[in-house]
């Protein structure tokens, strides 16, 4: 019987070294703990308005990269589309009161909120905070165009407003109205940390949200000055027939207000018949 052949010598693999052992898997957000800044997001960028529509809450989550064992203090500014806002004022005019010539205010947003970690003026000085327009208090609103010029300090030709001094009344006035229809709001507690680093707000559109796209701002604040930024959109549009009736209203106004008469006429004369029948 034929032996069998010897079997061939075992391989010995090359050793590991210590080193490649022990290295560490890379972190992917390790490139981020030296930058301070703010990332968030939304839970829903696009909100649908139709007949059954009762106002919308929308949830902005983010979170804080912060290398410093400084505190940061994150603030949530939401505005919606501007709009034109009319105002009248109550004059009375010898035992008779009247309204006032109407002032058109063209740059008011449409929705405007503010959410913070505390107050405001806690968080930054009055200067930081109008420059950036954050808050109602320093919110942008544009005075109506009409003008007048005047000679103040020994300087010619120089544009005011015709509202003159009137125009924080008036545009308190603003304010306040748009306050009480829910539209603008102020959360000095609004932001929550749940975590570490990670933060909460709650964005509360009522049922009169004017449709369009809305802008946030994300900032992060430290030692009183903005570090960070973070920009995101969200759409408010409506959906089914009432879609269907506004382009076609801001499509053809004329049509559309013609056939709005047509069908008020139509229903006039359909209650008289009705009545007169009853009769």
């Amino acid at each position: 019987m034929q032996a069998l052949p010897p079997p061939p010598p075992a391989i010995e693999a090359p050793p590991i070294e210590a080193a490649a052992v022990a290295a560490p898997a890379p972190d992917r957000s390790e490139a981020t703990t030296g930058e301070l800044r703010v990332a968030a997001a939304l839970t829903d960028a696009q909100v649908h308005v139709d007949s059954g529509f009762t106002g919308a809450s929308i949830v902005l989550y983010g979170a804080v990269f912060n290398p410093t064992p400084d505190p940061v203090d994150v603030v949530v500014v939401v505005r919606g589309p501007d709009a034109p806002v009319r105002l009248v004022k109550k004059t009375r005019n010898m035992g008779v009161w009247l309204n006032s010539r109407p002032v058109l205010f063209e740059g008011a947003p449409g929705f405007y909120m503010t959410a913070s970690t505390r107050p405001l003026s806690d968080i930054a000085d009055f200067g930081q905070l109008r420059r950036l327009g954050v808050g109602v208090d320093h919110l942008r609103i544009d005075a109506p165009e009409e003008a007048g010029t005047v000679t103040r300090y020994g300087v010619r030709d120089v544009v005011v407003s015709r509202l003159g001094d009137d125009y924080l009344d008036w545009r308190r006035a603003v304010i306040r109205l748009k306050e009480a229809a829910a539209l603008y709001d102020t959360d000095p507690d609004g932001v929550e940390f749940v975590d570490r680093g990670l933060f909460r707000a709650e964005v509360k559109l009522p049922t009169v949200a004017p449709t369009g796209k809305y802008y946030a701002e994300v900032w992060l604040f430290q030692d009183g000055e903005p570090r960070s930024v973070s920009n995101l959109t969200l759409t408010v549009e409506k959906v089914g027939i009432e879609r269907d009736i506004y382009e076609f209203a801001h499509r053809r106004p004329w049509l559309y207000g013609l056939l709005c008469v047509v069908l008020a006429a139509l229903t006039g004369y359909g209650a008289s018949r009705i009545f007169s029948r009853r009769d």
